[in-house]
């Protein structure tokens, strides 16, 4: 062929397989879909029926924290499950394809991470694993703890983001940590096995993250001020890193020091001691002491529930259940030590559980647990104009579908929440998020295309794109309303079998080849104010107030009630994504 004859032909799209054209080839990055690898030999696997039921992702977790760096890459397995009558892929299997060794996170100064340290880091962990970036379908970098005080840790976030491959993503706040080290560790697998909730305290090097897990859930995260390098001393004692809150702790143990300070090891025990008592009064007191109330990062948790036992996890995790002996000059071998003698003398109550993973917890987490993938019955009008797309905001109108859907109350719910969420203006792409239940018949469906038009009326006159995310399975026809029979010509995106929420923030891969199926990276919103925090619960309850007259408008109309008292906000968020 002649490179005249290459310039004509045309761009290979999915269009092409639509026409019947096979899945088994390669092509460029420019493509706008991917395609579905399998490791299955066998003429089941070749089958095309069962590749649609079957999708493989390559999934990479890049925890930056306080004390260690770590690469962590793996393989999940989803499967559409048919005898469901849904669309929905779950993950039935994961794999771990490398662990890199725990590195210390390099820092350059008091106030910045070491960034050509930190991307050395990370390359080296790509070449030991024999995986480029271009092979990393998902993922996340999660910078936690200390490391977020950095002055430069957002542009190291975005460096490697872009570095790990198209579609990992940058996240970052305690709650999320907490909730992926609550299934990195194990306690969610835990959780369903007891039948009962399990509390996962993640200790690191900054900071304590508590993640309540039930049914393989987390319902509920928290965080606050205690870690295990906090504070750090050379051979000769003398006191070489002092974060603010290590210089706190110290005080509450009696102690007035500064960096370059000598400190004694008995001294250092009894700081130790005391940062394990605030963990202890920090989850069992209630009320919860005045100077250990001021060390939390977020709302705390003030209720378990009924706990069938606790499980730790996080590098101070390490010495608690006694994996670890080596003393690497912070407070993690003394903190983890006595953390130890107050679960010996039964201060925290319940039982401890055995983890499956501790320092590696929340990387593993990050790997593994952080995707969803949409059902096949998506209706996406132009793949490569929409796909891929990152940092698309969620939001989730309080709208409840009932037996007869009213669009104008839809529509009116719609807009409030925009308002809400300050995306008003026709410029800002965001994605609705709906729980879609009942029967798919055309009416109601329509109904919701209706309610979607009138909410969404600035973007479709001005042709923006618009995107729609449901946890049913009526993407396709929805998407087909939307076009032919309310006349939306902009570039329209509807996907389902994914369960999103407020403060969501998603990334959308390209689609898949042949299951037809889009990678939907789930994520909190990056660096800055933690979107669970007490201004985002404020917004909340102003968005439902200014909902509340559509629903009531639609209850009194169809004869329906609610309890508005269902919703949990703020920092006992449950998060039913996450599996």
């Amino acid at each position: 062929m002649s490179d005249q004859d290459a310039e004509k032909k045309p761009a290979h799209a999915m269009a092409d397989h639509t026409l019947g054209q096979g899945w088994s080839h390669e092509h460029d990055e420019d493509a706008d879909h991917e395609h579905d690898e399998f490791d299955y030999d066998g003429p089941l696997e070749e089958n095309p029926l069962w590749i649609q039921d079957n999708v493989t992702l390559v999934s990479v977790g890049i925890d930056i924290g306080s004390s260690g760096t770590q690469v962590i890459f793996s393989k999940i397995h989803l499967r559409r499950l048919a005898e469901d009558l849904t669309s929905r892929y779950y993950v039935i299997s994961r794999d771990t394809l490398y662990l890199s060794p725990v590195s210390l996170t390099p820092y350059s100064s008091e106030t910045r991470i070491d960034d050509v340290a930190l991307r050395q880091i990370i390359e080296d962990a790509y070449t030991a694993s024999n995986l480029k970036p271009g092979d990393v379908d998902t993922g996340a970098v999660i910078l936690t703890g200390e490391a977020l005080r950095r002055e430069n840790a957002q542009g190291i976030s975005k460096m490697l983001s872009e570095q790990g491959g198209e579609f990992v993503c940058a996240t970052a706040g305690h709650h999320m940590e907490s909730m992926l080290a609550a299934y990195g560790s194990g306690a969610a697998a835990a959780s369903m096995e007891l039948g009962k909730r399990v509390l996962n305290i993640d200790i690191g090097g900054g900071t304590t993250k508590l993640g309540l897990v039930e049914g393989g859930k987390c319902i509920a995260t928290a965080a606050f001020h205690v870690g295990g390098r906090l504070m750090v001393v050379d051979e000769n004692h003398h006191i070489t890193r002092l974060d603010p809150a290590g210089r706190h702790h110290a005080k509450r143990a009696g102690f007035d020091v500064k960096l370059g300070d000598t400190i004694s090891d008995a001294d250092l025990e009894k700081i130790a001691d005391t940062m394990a008592q605030t963990v202890v009064d920090a989850i069992c007191t209630r009320p919860i002491p005045h100077d250990v109330e001021h060390l939390y990062l977020t709302d705390p948790i003030l209720d378990f529930g009924d706990l069938g036992g606790i499980m730790f996890s996080g590098g101070v995790a390490e010495y608690v259940y006694e994996r670890e002996t080596r003393n690497f000059g912070d407070m993690g071998l003394r903190l983890g030590a006595a953390i130890r003698r107050k679960l010996n003398a039964a201060a925290f109550r319940w039982s401890l559980l055995p983890a499956r993973e501790c320092i590696r917890a929340t990387a593993l987490g990050a790997s593994e647990y952080s995707v969803q993938l949409s059902g096949n019955t998506s209706f996406i009008s132009n793949p490569g104009a929409l796909l891929p797309r990152r940092n698309l905001q969620v939001i989730q109108p309080p709208f409840v579908f009932g037996e007869e859907i009213d669009a104008e109350a839809l529509g009116k719910s719609i807009i409030a929440h925009r308002k809400a969420f300050q995306v008003e203006d026709a410029s800002i792409d965001m994605a609705l998020a709906f729980h879609w239940n009942g029967a798919p018949s055309y009416e109601r469906i329509f109904a919701t295309a209706k309610g979607i038009r009138i909410g969404l009326a600035d973007h479709i006159d001005s042709e923006q794109p618009i995107y729609v995310m449901l946890d049913g399975d009526i993407a396709q026809t929805l998407g087909a309303v939307l076009r032919e029979d309310c006349g939306v010509k902009g570039e329209i995106l509807v996907i389902d079998g994914v369960m999103l929420m407020d403060f969501d923030y998603i990334d959308l891969g390209k689609v898949r080849v042949p299951s037809y199926t889009v990678p939907v990276t789930i994520k909190s919103l990056v660096f800055s104010e933690d979107p669970r925090g007490p201004r985002a619960k404020e917004r909340i309850h102003h968005v439902e107030d200014e909902a509340h007259d559509a629903h009531h408008a639609h209850d009194h109309k169809h004869g329906h009630s609610h309890d508005h008292g269902h919703h949990h906000h703020g920092h006992d968020h449950a998060h039913p994504h996450k599996k």
